[in-house]
């Protein structure tokens, strides 16, 4: 019985690696590629830089967009030319 439990735990591990090894492969591994660099740096995201000793670098053009938004700016709004008179009836 004690025997039946541990098995069934290290399969349950080694499932859980086997995914989260697959997970890291089918989306990290691609974002680090030159590949997806070379799309961003067509749409003019970013730049490719080469140093004086011949190293060749990665700079964004734009800012990235924040996860949090930020608070809305607070906007004056003018009194208007025209007077207007309530009048009681």
């Amino acid at each position: 019985m004690k025997g039946e439990v541990i098995n069934i735990f290290l399969i349950g591990m080694l499932c859980g690696v086997m995914t989260a090894a697959a997970f890291t492969y089918s989306f990290t591994l691609p974002a680090n590629s030159n590949y997806w660099r070379m799309e961003i740096y067509k749409r003019g995201g970013a730049a490719w830089t080469v140093d004086k000793s011949g190293h060749i670098g990665w700079k964004w053009m734009v800012e990235p967009i924040p996860d949090s938004p930020s608070p809305p700016k607070r906007t004056v709004v003018p009194p208007p030319h025209v007077k207007v008179s309530s009048e009681r009836l």
